[in-house]
């Protein structure tokens, strides 16, 4: 009788070694497809080793020629701004929607929904003609604000419930110590939301770092393009050269992966704690 329970541990083991291997596959697939020859690539049958391997493909896009080395560059301007320009408007609203008696509070979440379940594509255009006018196309600022604009509801979303989980009396106490409204919510409110607002600037980042839509709307200097741009240089009309433009995709990858492994117990704990409200 005893079996049984180390025989399901050991099925649901098998189920999820096989679930994350197919996960990651693409991941490994799109390694292995940097390192191959050009010759090899399209092989048949195709070769699932690393036989043959060359580090070519990185040393023509980031030493020889370093044009990609300045879209990184573009990416890390813009994700950061993202991230830093995003926290600096959601923090405030998200602990007002949940700590303050706001008219409206109901319409206000709506919307937030509802601008959160549109897609980027539909933002582009507006936001073309608006930041036409004001001078921003081509420019670092324009990108930053599409960004942000496109990641603030979803991080009033996260925010507001770690908000309303905190103890209604912290307010109350802070008041009798002399605080004011804005010492307590610096003092008190900020720091015990730590977790989420690293879930926020996790997922703000990679909002910033992933575009395409708004760095192809907003700009047409190449000088101001960041890396999901510089991606489609390896693809042509009349092919792809696939080793570069995974060799560089590979590079793309590793801020994300390093965030992810650097921050997994901020971002999980960020989404736990805001899960629940007293």
């Amino acid at each position: 009788m005893m079996q049984m329970p180390f025989r399901k541990t050991y099925l649901l083991t098998l189920v999820s070694i096989i679930i994350t291997a197919l996960f990651l596959f693409p991941v490994y697939w799109m390694i292995k497809t940097s390192l191959t020859p050009i010759t090899d690539l399209f092989s048949t049958p195709p070769k699932f080793g690393l036989l043959n391997s060359t580090f070519q493909a990185y040393v023509d896009n980031f030493l020889k020629n370093q044009d990609m080395l300045r879209y990184i560059g573009n990416s890390f301007i813009v994700a950061i701004g993202t991230m830093i320009l995003t926290l600096l408007f959601a923090v405030p609203g998200a602990y007002a929607l949940a700590r303050l008696s706001v008219k409206g509070k109901s319409i206000i979440m709506i919307l937030l929904l509802a601008i959160q379940m549109l897609p980027g594509i539909t933002m582009a255009m507006p936001l073309f003609i608006m930041f036409s006018k004001f001078q921003l196309i081509d420019s670092y600022v324009g990108l930053i604000l599409a960004d942000m604009i496109h990641a603030l509801p979803f991080a009033v979303l996260i925010l507001r419930p770690a908000f309303m989980a905190l103890p209604k009396g912290l307010e109350e106490a802070a008041s009798i110590d002399g605080c004011n409204r804005f010492t307590a919510f610096a003092r008190i409110m900020l720091p015990l939301v730590v977790p989420s607002m690293m879930t926020v600037a996790v997922f703000c980042f990679l909002f910033g770092w992933g575009d395409f839509v708004f760095a192809l709307t907003l700009t047409t200097d190449d000088s101001i393009r960041p890396l999901t741009l510089g991606l489609y240089r390896f693809i042509g009309q009349y092919g792809t050269e696939w080793n570069n433009l995974m060799a560089v995709a590979t590079i793309a990858a590793l801020p994300i992966i390093i965030i992810f492994v650097a921050l997994q117990r901020y971002v999980v704990g960020g989404i736990v704690a805001g899960s629940m409200k007293d």
